[in-house]
Protein backbone atom coordinates (compact mmCIF):
# COMPACT_ATOMS: atom_id res chain seq x y z
CA UNK A 1 0.00 0.00 0.00
CA UNK A 2 1.26 3.04 -0.79
CA UNK A 3 1.70 5.98 1.70
CA UNK A 4 -0.56 9.01 2.11
CA UNK A 5 1.15 12.42 0.95
CA UNK A 6 1.09 15.36 3.74
CA UNK A 7 -1.62 17.87 1.93
CA UNK A 8 -0.37 20.84 3.02
CA UNK A 9 3.09 20.12 1.20
CA UNK A 10 1.23 18.78 -1.83
CA UNK A 11 0.41 22.26 -2.88
CA UNK A 12 3.32 23.46 -5.47
CA UNK A 13 4.24 26.99 -3.58
CA UNK A 14 4.33 24.87 -0.27
CA UNK A 15 6.41 22.39 -1.88
CA UNK A 16 8.53 24.90 -3.35
CA UNK A 17 9.40 27.07 -0.28
CA UNK A 18 9.69 23.85 2.07
CA UNK A 19 12.42 23.08 -0.82
CA UNK A 20 14.42 26.40 -0.58
CA UNK A 21 14.20 26.01 3.58
CA UNK A 22 15.30 22.79 3.66
CA UNK A 23 19.17 23.95 1.54
CA UNK A 24 19.46 26.79 4.11
CA UNK A 25 19.69 27.65 7.32
CA UNK A 26 16.89 30.91 6.53
CA UNK A 27 15.33 32.36 4.13
CA UNK A 28 13.94 36.12 3.76
CA UNK A 29 10.73 36.77 2.48
CA UNK A 30 11.89 38.42 -0.96
CA UNK A 31 14.38 35.58 -2.15
CA UNK A 32 11.70 33.22 -1.49
CA UNK A 33 9.59 35.17 -3.13
CA UNK A 34 12.15 35.59 -5.80
CA UNK A 35 12.92 31.77 -6.19
CA UNK A 36 9.35 31.13 -6.47
CA UNK A 37 8.10 33.66 -8.36
CA UNK A 38 4.90 34.05 -6.66
CA UNK A 39 3.02 37.02 -5.62
CA UNK A 40 3.80 38.41 -1.89
CA UNK A 41 -0.25 37.97 -1.63
CA UNK A 42 -0.12 34.64 -1.79
CA UNK A 43 3.22 33.79 -0.77
CA UNK A 44 2.02 35.16 2.57
CA UNK A 45 -1.02 33.16 2.65
CA UNK A 46 1.30 29.95 2.35
CA UNK A 47 3.96 31.31 4.99
CA UNK A 48 1.24 31.50 7.09
CA UNK A 49 -0.23 28.18 6.88
CA UNK A 50 3.51 26.24 6.98
CA UNK A 51 3.54 28.75 10.30
CA UNK A 52 0.16 27.38 11.39
CA UNK A 53 1.13 23.69 10.93
CA UNK A 54 4.71 24.02 12.94
CA UNK A 55 6.33 23.44 9.50
CA UNK A 56 8.41 26.94 9.32
CA UNK A 57 9.28 29.75 12.03
CA UNK A 58 8.96 32.94 10.97
CA UNK A 59 11.14 36.26 12.32
CA UNK A 60 10.13 39.60 11.69
CA UNK A 61 13.01 42.76 12.13
CA UNK A 62 14.56 45.15 10.34
CA UNK A 63 17.34 45.58 7.76
CA UNK A 64 18.13 49.44 8.48
CA UNK A 65 14.74 50.85 8.31
CA UNK A 66 13.20 48.51 6.00
CA UNK A 67 11.07 45.42 7.63
CA UNK A 68 12.12 42.06 7.15
CA UNK A 69 10.86 38.73 7.45
CA UNK A 70 13.04 35.37 7.78
CA UNK A 71 11.96 32.03 7.73
CA UNK A 72 13.53 28.91 8.55
CA UNK A 73 12.13 25.09 8.88
CA UNK A 74 11.81 23.44 12.24
CA UNK A 75 12.20 20.35 13.05
CA UNK A 76 8.74 19.08 12.93
CA UNK A 77 9.16 20.64 9.13
CA UNK A 78 12.30 18.96 8.28
CA UNK A 79 10.89 15.72 9.06
CA UNK A 80 7.46 16.35 7.54
CA UNK A 81 9.40 16.93 4.54
CA UNK A 82 11.53 14.46 4.50
CA UNK A 83 8.82 11.97 4.82
CA UNK A 84 7.12 13.27 2.40
CA UNK A 85 10.29 13.23 -0.50
CA UNK A 86 10.36 9.45 1.12
CA UNK A 87 6.78 8.91 0.20
CA UNK A 88 6.78 10.16 -3.43
CA UNK A 89 9.95 7.94 -4.04
CA UNK A 90 7.99 5.03 -3.05
CA UNK A 91 5.20 6.00 -5.63
CA UNK A 92 7.82 6.03 -7.72
CA UNK A 93 9.10 3.23 -7.25
CA UNK A 94 6.07 1.80 -7.52
CA UNK A 95 5.59 2.38 -10.68
CA UNK A 96 9.23 1.23 -12.10
CA UNK A 97 9.09 -1.12 -14.68
CA UNK A 98 11.47 -4.10 -13.51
Amino acid sequence: MLPKLDPLLHSELRLGVMSILAGVESADFTFIKNQTGATAGNLSVQIDKLTSAGYINVEKGFKGKMPCTTCSLTSTGREAFENYINSLKEYLNAGAIS
